[in-house]
């Protein structure tokens, strides 16, 4: 069977939604193409027992590391992506990580432009996600305007933790989230949102900002298919452009044609897909000629932090409105990059049951009323040999090897000592390793040079011109904040060329 699109959108995430948002008005048809399903509103979605335990979202798939053995990672595969499940953290990247700096271990690239570049767009990825935030707290942001919204205020325990770093000289500030609370907001007090679905709709992610009010309207240009795996794409003879997408829906093989062709599955599955599209044309991969599809995999060195005084309870109920920046660049008291600290989700003792042995799991249930907890994140650095590659039965390889640790381990020193000194004396570190992949980035990366690059700077393919990959694959470099708010700023950025170069005659849209 065989269909055709003007553009055909592969994923519905951050990438692929605003993209499709971009070329609304145009009179262009568009195509997109979810491997997964929507993700049901039912109570299963703030189930620690069924999202965190048993799993019940993930893809389910099996990957392979470098050594060979097995791993099952955190990924999904539904509308909206990833974001469905992300905590609403909305940082932008500091003026400083657009630009090649030397860190523990090795060196990072520098981007095509500069921070000011993206700002505009930021703040249009802010507005659509409806961030909360407080501008000029953070010593370390660059030029911006204000905020969408207010900032969330802390509950009293953060309030008082933010208190004490600041009486030691650091400079806590509330962390940007993109989640509508507020007097007359959806969310919904003490319900679990990072890590979780929204089952109300309150998460500024890709279905629920961007996508769903697009699907609303029930306009004939724009078609969602879900459960559509895209096994590979075909080019013409030149091997110079894409002219369908092989697709398997059910028992079902579907040709889809199309004009111009966007990737948008996720860093390692954009990647994926281009190795798998290998042909006479492209022995190595579609879009492959340099050998650098699917390198320079990053996705943050992570650590859980959970910090608590034996005699003090911590009832708060959304506990992400903290985050520090004062170890994140080099100008800071480390006088080394090491990274960022923000709180996360609040850990229920059924998460922290599913973790340990008989010990841990008796305890879990004081340590999680008392604990605050932190994500702290440094600098994964674009490695070559840090790849997404398949083996000889097509399983999905990823070779992630440590770079930057000790960067890391010396942030969560120093993070640890300035908790005990805020009176949180216990200290739990829970080191994440290669199995997360949450912030995954890097494997298609943008640049100016076509020698050293996959995309151009506005993340169309350098060797083949109807392709396009608007997902966090385009990253040349991680930074140390998550990649989020970034990857739909550069997708606006990108989604604006791409409508310019397909209906230049069509209005802007807003």
């Amino acid at each position: 069977m065989s269909v055709h699109a003007d553009v055909v959108i592969i994923g519905s995430g951050l990438g692929g939604s605003a993209i499709a948002r971009s070329l609304a008005g145009t009179g262009l048809s568009v195509l997109m193409l979810e491997r997964g399903d929507f993700v049901r509103q039912e109570p299963q979605n703030w189930d620690v027992q069924e999202v965190s335990l048993r799993r019940r979202y993930d893809a389910g798939e099996t990957w392979m590391d470098g050594q060979g053995r097995p791993f099952v990672p955190r990924a999904y595969y539904n509308v909206g992506g990833a974001t469905k499940f992300f905590g609403g953290s909305a940082l932008r990247l500091r003026p400083s990580d657009f630009t090649a700096r030397e860190l523990d271990g090795g060196a990072t690239v520098g981007w095509p432009y500069d921070y000011e570049e993206l700002e505009p767009w930021y703040a249009k990825a802010e507005a659509l996600m409806e961030v909360h935030g407080q501008a000029g707290e953070d010593p370390t942001e660059g030029p911006r305007g204000s905020y969408p919204r207010p900032a969330l205020e802390h509950e009293p325990v953060i309030a008082a933790v933010a208190e004490k770093l600041a009486a030691q000289g650091l400079h806590p500030f509330h962390l940007p989230v993109a989640v509508d609370q507020g007097p007359k907001g959806r969310c919904v007090k003490g319900s679990p949102c990072d890590g979780f679905p929204c089952k109300v709709r309150a998460k500024g992610d890709a279905e629920n900002r961007i996508l769903r009010p697009l699907l609303l309207r029930k306009e004939e240009w724009l078609q969602l298919r879900t459960g559509c795996r895209v096994q590979r794409l075909e080019t013409d003879a030149t091997g110079r452009r894409v002219v369908a997408a092989l697709v398997q829906q059910g028992d079902e093989t579907l040709r889809v044609e199309g004009g111009t062709f966007v990737a948008a599955a996720g860093a390692v599955n954009s990647a994926v897909l281009l190795l798998r599209s290998a042909s006479d044309a492209w022995p190595d991969g579609l879009a492959n000629s340099r050998g650098l599809v699917g390198r320079h995999f990053m996705a943050h060195n992570n650590t859980v932090v959970m910090a608590l005084s034996p005699f003090r309870l911590n009832p708060t109920v959304f506990q992400k409105t903290l985050a520090v920046h004062d170890y994140y660049a080099a100008e800071g008291p480390a006088g080394q990059a090491l990274g960022a600290v923000q709180c996360r989700g609040k850990v229920k003792a059924e998460m922290l049951r599913g973790r340990g042995g008989p010990l841990y799991r008796r305890l879990a249930g004081p340590v999680a009323e008392r604990s605050v907890d932190f994500w702290l994140m440094t600098e994964d650095l674009p490695l070559p040999e840090n790849r997404v590659s398949l083996d000889a039965s097509g399983r999905i390889c990823l070779d992630r090897r440590p770079s930057n640790a000790e960067a890391h381990r010396e942030l969560v020193r120093r993070f640890v000592s300035h908790l005990r000194r805020a009176g949180l004396p216990i200290t739990l570190v829970d080191e994440r390793g290669v199995d997360a992949i949450q912030h995954q980035c890097g494997t298609l990366r943008f640049g100016a040079d076509p020698q050293r690059s996959v995309l151009d700077p506005w993340c169309r393919s350098h060797d083949v011109q109807n392709l396009w990959v608007v997902d966090a694959s385009f990253l040349p470099s991680s930074a140390a904040v998550n990649p989020s708010l970034t990857i739909l700023a550069q997708a606006l950025r990108a989604g604006a060329r791409l409508r310019a170069t397909l209906a230049p005659t069509a209005p802007e849209s807003t």
